[in-house]
């Protein structure tokens, strides 16, 4: 690859905290995120993902060249892979890649995608994040992924970390939100008090550092939906979320952002 710029050719890459296959998780790629090469350590790469900034590495042999012109046109893309666990691409050669909801569908033309000078045909209907109505479709979005096991990195529909959870849901509402929780909690408008929390909203959780650690997406006053040992819907008040099997609260809540008014 002579150029800086490259995109996600299977359906997820780990990203890594260094540059080595025993290297921390950080966080993954899916097929379609767009990239630009910072640092090459032989087959190791740098990167930092186009779509929220975040950067770890990445064995380049799962990444395909682009240019920097398609690289800024994937800034644009919204058209991903549905809430559907059956999304899948059809190489050239007949294989398939089988996708999580929220891929990103790279170049959509006539029924096919493009990674690279790779082309796959689409075999289900494209999910457009700019038709989507987040006020109607937040809480039936975010329980689409209830029950999927917690992973730290994780950002697909087999495992997923609190942050990667409320990205996805708000990625599929044509919202973008960074990575990791503390970041998130820098975006939105704040919500002064719980009892005003519409659905949709985002609460966030501090550690006894005061370091926001927990993320999770409000869906009343009393209840949220959060990534914790699995996606889950656990009630909620001042003092934070109280997970009835353990009998004990287990996240203090710090503040709640608001993204729709």
């Amino acid at each position: 690859m002579e150029n800086q710029y490259g995109i996600c050719r299977v359906a997820i890459a780990p990203l890594r905290a260094e540059a080595s296959d025993k290297a921390e998780i950080v966080s993954q790629l899916l097929f379609g995120d767009h990239i630009e090469v910072i640092q090459k350590e032989e087959r190791w790469w740098l990167i930092q993902n186009g779509y929220d900034g975040y950067e770890g590495w990445i064995d380049f042999r799962q990444l395909a060249p682009i240019s920097q012109s398609q690289f800024a046109d994937m800034h644009d893309c919204r058209l991903f892979a549905p809430k559907n666990y059956n999304n899948i691409l059809k190489a050239e050669d007949g294989s398939l890649y089988h996708l999580s909801t929220g891929s990103n569908l790279p170049f959509y033309k006539d029924g096919y995608c493009y990674a690279g000078a790779e082309k796959f045909e689409v075999t289900f209907e494209p999910h457009n994040s700019t038709n989507a109505d987040f006020k109607a479709e937040i809480t039936s979005t975010s329980k689409f992924f209830q029950n999927i096991p917690y992973l730290w990195g994780g950002r697909n529909i087999f495992g997923l970390d609190c942050s990667g959870f409320v990205q996805t849901v708000f990625k599929l509402l044509n919202i973008k939100l960074n990575r990791d929780a503390s970041q998130q909690a820098e975006q939105g408008k704040l919500v002064g008090f719980l009892a005003e929390c519409k659905p949709g909203d985002v609460a966030f959780f501090d550690n006894a550092e005061g370091k926001i650690t927990h993320v999770g997406i409000m869906l009343s006053a009393n209840e949220i939906i959060h990534s914790s040992g699995k996606v889950r819907i656990d009630p909620i008040d001042d003092e934070g979320i109280f997970n009835k099997e353990l009998g004990k609260y287990t996240h203090k809540l710090r503040i709640i952002k608001r993204f729709v008014e």
